[in-house]
């Protein structure tokens, strides 16, 4: 699915790159010989998988890291001058829905403001360059419908989180209208699109108020799983299905002469689309233990039902999904048991690339 040749030696800044899905993809740029840029706030937590796997693999000349706010403008602007990338994939982000209710300006400025940032600190750049701004499946209007979204569909969002990343949404498309082109105030170099994935799981994510850490810790300590919305769906996808989405997505921007400049779904075939409670039945099938409807009346709302239409971008970009709903449990269980039982954190995230890029469609 990947040219391995396009990203050789390839200059790419990659903000996020401290979170779970950065890490990941930190990692996989590393393996694809790629010099990567990092841009990011310092992991919040005190196990966060970015330091298990510099911890076993330091920065070395492959890679350059700087700490930093999205908020921090001008230092954003000195980091692009310095990394001259040429390719882009922003990942950074508030991402957690519960949390946007607590922080509400500051999930509205992380992720709409700083994605304007990062645009406007691009826009000097005399070569081109290809941006991936990484949005959310959340970005829809949730109707509750059964059927999945797709990228024309009306964009909306009932939490904070959800709202900020339709906004940036909009914001992106109103930037690249107005700022992408020929004229005077434009720059001809920069070819932009959205990406829209959501509820990816797989080793290494430590977050709070994700049912999938929240659900390793407990059965690690022997307790029984805490879970708040057991009959909500999601379309439950391994971390490495929209990373390879988001990387040929880049270079199709980069390579092609008429390149889609546009928003893209992606996620699971529909039989990953599964209840919360079945999520958990089958995580315990690998890794055996209890677990209790925790469903708060009180609760901030989250969606019920949420799928997207990922045709596109199996037709536009050639990318479809790997791995099934079966698969995408195992290894992702796997991955925390085995690091539970004292197994190396990067060996085991290898593993998973190794049997990923070795899969068939």
């Amino acid at each position: 699915m990947l040219n391995s040749t396009f990203w050789c030696g390839r200059r790419v800044l990659l903000t996020g790159h401290t979170g779970f899905k950065g890490s990941w993809l930190l990692l996989w740029l590393q393996q694809l010989g790629a010099e990567v840029w990092g841009y990011a706030l310092a992991p919040e937590a005190e196990l966060n998988l970015f330091e298990q796997l510099t911890r076993e693999q330091p920065p070395d000349s492959s890679w350059q890291h700087r700490q930093a706010d999205l908020a921090h403008l001008e230092s954003l602007k000195d980091w692009v001058q310095q990394a001259q990338p040429e390719v882009v994939l922003h990942l950074a982000a508030q991402p957690l829905v519960r949390r946007s209710y607590a922080d509400p300006l500051g999930t509205w400025a992380t992720n709409l403001q700083g994605s304007l940032h990062l645009l406007e600190a691009l826009k000097p750049l005399q070569h081109p360059c290809a941006v991936v701004m990484i949005t959310t499946d959340k970005v829809y209007e949730n109707r509750e419908w059964a059927y999945g979204y797709r990228e024309s569909d009306r964009l909306g969002g009932h939490d904070p989180y959800s709202a900020s990343k339709a906004a940036a949404e909009l914001a992106i498309a109103s930037w690249r209208a107005s700022f992408c082109g020929t004229a005077p105030h434009q720059t001809p170099h920069l070819r932009i699109a959205t990406a829209r994935a959501g509820n990816v799981i797989g080793g290494g994510d430590w977050a709070t108020d994700r049912i999938v850490p929240d659900a390793m810790r407990a059965l690690a300590k022997d307790e029984a799983i805490a879970v708040r919305n057991p009959a909500a769906t999601r379309p439950w996808q391994h971390v490495l299905e929209p990373l390879v989405g988001y990387l040929r997505l880049a270079e199709v921007l980069a390579t092609e002469t008429y390149p889609p400049c546009e928003a893209f779904n992606f996620g699971p075939q529909l039989e990953s689309n599964r209840p919360v409670r079945e999520l958990i039945d089958t995580v315990l099938s690998h890794w055996p233990g209890e677990w209790g409807d925790q469903s708060d009346p009180d609760a901030p709302h989250e969606a019920g039902l949420l799928h997207l239409q990922i045709d596109k971008a199996h037709h536009r970009l050639g990318w479809q999904p790997r791995w099934d709903y079966a698969t995408t449990i195992e290894r992702t269980v796997g991955w925390y048991r085995a690091v539970h039982q004292g197994a190396s954190p990067l060996d085991c995230c290898l593993a998973d690339l190794s049997a990923y890029q070795a899969a068939t469609n």
